[in-house]
């Protein structure tokens, strides 16, 4: 595949104005200005005409094939709102691929997401990071699991407080979490004394403990869904108290503390920025938010939180936040290399660059340009 005439958008680099992009199998093998553009071509070719060519969006954070489309609860399988701490559910197990949602992603050119349990539960499970094409969830995965998602703020108060049991407070919902990871540490000592003193008895298996041992033995990072500035402090605390990497996803209250959040070094993915102001801990939700922590030197991405909003919708909520104050290219990296960055894929996507997977998006226009199109969308070297 050769795709000629566009205005390339490497994000490893300044923008190409009119390059091209080559592809060998299933990753980029050039990327360069139409003059070194190879003369001949075996392959298919693409002409941009004058369009753009940057890398397939990634959504760091949603739920998608989570919750079915259109559906109810038949297909509502993201919350196990029966216990609140479930670090052993895996999403890879509740993903329907053929959600119609998959093929409207790939459609708008979104071509990996992080997705995965919602926030009803302090410790909610294991998110994953999957490619949006396929029919067989196995095949998508890139990473899994990508993260342990944890959860602060409003959303387990409101669902234990319905049912009447705990947590239905901030502290219970901290406690939780401390509670549960203190016993994956100590699980995790009691199994490293067991392999090496065979007079040690190892400890029974635990399901839940054993999804928490790479948290805390900072393998795995944890994604704290928080929106308040207390909120977004406590998890940082949890996380710096157990040596935790640690990603704030939501951080509607970021713009309020941008520079703690830099001395913290706690990357924040923002979103989902187009809707209203639903419950109490969104009052302070501006478009502004991505653009004041991107000044602050607060690493940023941008997500839809799909069925939040809808996945497709990706391109517009990086638009809003240009709207909101960041630069176009700033707003573009947040839904590719920064998005990468943070789910530690960016050796693999995020980047137009020799060697990366070739997952590519041509629209008509800028990429964020409402009215622009999306020409073409290649996942893995392959048009789709």
């Amino acid at each position: 595949m050769l795709i000629i005439n566009g205005a390339v958008h490497t994000m490893d680099g300044p923008i190409i104005e009119k390059g091209y992009v080559a592809v060998s199998g299933s990753t980029i093998a050039a990327v360069g200005p139409m003059e070194d553009c190879p003369k001949s071509w075996e392959g298919e070719v693409i002409d941009a005409q004058g369009g753009h060519i940057c890398p397939g969006f990634i959504d760091a954070h949603c739920h998608l094939g989570m919750f079915g489309d259109a559906l109810g609860f038949e297909s509502d399988d993201g919350n196990e709102e029966t216990d609140p701490c479930t670090p052993h559910l895996r999403a890879i197990d509740a993903v329907n691929p053929l959600d119609r949602c998959f093929a409207e992603a790939r459609a708008a050119g979104v071509t990996t997401v992080l997705t995965g349990p919602g926030s009803a539960n302090p410790v909610s499970g294991q998110f994953a990071a999957l490619k949006t094409d396929g029919r067989w969830v196995d095949a998508m995965v890139m990473k899994a699991p990508a993260a342990m998602k944890i959860a602060l703020g409003e959303n387990p108060k409101q669902v234990y407080h319905d049912r009447d049991e705990t947590p239905v407070t901030r502290m219970a919902t901290a406690a939780i979490i401390r509670e549960n990871l203190r016993k994956a540490v100590e699980y995790g000592e009691k199994l490293d004394k067991a392999a090496s003193d065979e007079e040690a008895d190892p400890p029974d298996y635990d399901a839940k403990l054993e999804a928490l041992l790479p948290v805390v033995r900072g393998e795995l990072p944890v994604h704290i869904h928080a929106h308040r500035a207390d909120d977004i402090a406590t998890g940082v605390r949890i996380a710096r108290e157990f040596g935790l990497r640690c990603v704030i996803v939501h951080g509607t209250e970021g713009h309020l503390i941008p520079e703690l959040l830099l001395q913290a070094e706690v990357p924040v993915i923002t979103g989902p920025a187009l809707g209203d102001r639903s419950k109490p801990e969104l009052a302070n939700m501006t478009l502004e938010n991505p653009a004041i922590l991107q000044r602050a030197g607060v690493p940023v991405a941008i997500c839809t939180d799909h069925p939040e909003v809808p996945i497709q919708y990706l391109p517009l909520c990086a638009a809003l936040a240009v709207k909101g104050g960041l630069e176009a290219e700033a707003a573009l990296a947040a839904i590719t290399v920064n998005a990468a960055r943070i789910a530690g894929l960016d050796g693999i996507l995020g980047s137009l660059v020799p060697g990366k997977e070739a997952d590519i998006v041509v629209t008509s226009g800028h990429p964020l340009e409402l009215l622009g199109q999306v020409r073409a969308v290649l996942i893995g070297g392959r048009r789709i």
